[in-house]
């Protein structure tokens, strides 16, 4: 139940570059419910420091890949993403995901529309008091909430709620790769380019295809031995692993393709960590290193999952989702060192 229900007036209908304001933390608080969530989407205490500020919208999050349960893309309602906006971790034990921060549009308003501000006399032009929100979850119910109220899990570690812990209780419906109206939504609301939006949708086609070649016929009749496109191929039972000691702010350069492949195992990975497609458009180019990744919370768990061998995260270096149907989460890809060099 919320103190001041979520209505038609709270969505803004934004779209992609659109200045709008943060929200008080008056106004914020008083849309959650006693979770801290709204739409079953927590407000995450590292949201607190943007109250105010100004950003332009990035992308609308309309739907989002499932890092959980893996079940395909699902579909987000009256959410955005801004510019910029990442979790720092620090209300969550120092999670370095650095994961894109959702906004419900009733956290934000638009700058160019934004209602007259009350008086001095804390009265609205047109005469009537100034309500003050009232609210059903505080700032330290949020910073509890962050750390599971104190839950601790089978493992004895305690346990972390977040906003990508719960995303699938906050984005439920499951949306089919044949409905052709994601597609055209991502172009209008300006997420995708046309052009973006055909290859995705010829691309999902023909790796759908090779799932059903799989399933279909003996390996010999499968196009492309049934393989799903860009045709990674790691064929290593045991990977080699290499240590550059990189730190934030050095320069490095990703690997070609092939000098990669030589060092993922039949499942694509390098010492249990995957090599993802939407990290091919990144070889061959510069980046700086962001930092060194050695924990993160476990989406499934709410555990913190610590790296026995960590990994690297570069500036502006992205999950575009060319090959999962224009995903706009903009996750970090991780890289293993021995898939980087450095630029002197």
């Amino acid at each position: 139940m919320l103190t001041r229900p979520f209505s038609d007036h709270d969505v803004l209908d934004l779209r992609v570059g659109e200045l709008v304001e943060v929200r008080s933390e008056p106004e914020i608080l008083a849309t959650l419910d006693e979770r801290g969530e709204l739409e079953h989407l927590p407000f995450m205490p590292e949201m607190l420091q943007f109250c105010g500020r100004r950003f332009r919208v990035d992308k609308l999050a309309l739907k989002l890949c499932d890092t959980i349960n893996w079940t395909g893309i699902h579909r987000m309602r009256n959410a955005v993403h801004l510019a910029g906006v990442r979790c720092d971790g620090q209300a969550h034990g120092g999670c370095q995901a650095g994961c894109l921060v959702y906004w419900k549009e009733a956290w934000l308003k638009r700058v160019e529309a934004m209602a007259p501000e009350p008086d001095r006399d804390g009265v609205e032009p047109d005469g009537a008091p100034a309500a003050e929100p009232q609210a059903r979850c505080t700032r330290a119910d949020l910073f509890a909430i962050a750390h599971g109220q104190g839950a601790v899990a089978s493992s004895g570690e305690q346990t972390f709620t977040c906003q990508a812990t719960e995303l699938i209780r906050a984005a439920p419906e499951r949306i089919p790769s044949w409905d052709l109206k994601q597609y055209v939504v991502d172009v209008r609301s300006g997420n995708a380019t046309t052009p973006a939006m055909i290859r995705a949708v010829s691309i999902g086609l023909f790796n759908e295809l090779q799932d059903l070649t799989r399933k279909l016929l003996p390996e010999r009749l499968r196009p492309w031995g049934g393989r799903r496109f860009p045709f990674i191929e790691g064929k290593l039972k045991k990977t080699p692993e290499a240590s550059l000691g990189l730190q934030a702010g050095e320069l490095v350069r990703v690997k070609s393709k092939e000098a990669i492949v030589q060092t993922l195992d039949v499942h694509n990975r390098n010492r249990g960590m995957s090599f993802d497609a939407e990290m091919l458009k990144y070889c061959g180019r510069q980046a700086r290193v962001l930092r060194r990744v050695e924990q993160i919370i476990d989406e499934r768990t709410g555990t913190m999952m610590r790296f026995k061998n960590p990994c690297i995260i570069l500036e502006d270096v992205i999950c575009t989702s060319d090959y999962h149907r224009l995903c706009p989460r903009g996750i970090y890809p991780y890289w293993r060192e021995i898939w980087l060099e450095r630029v002197e």
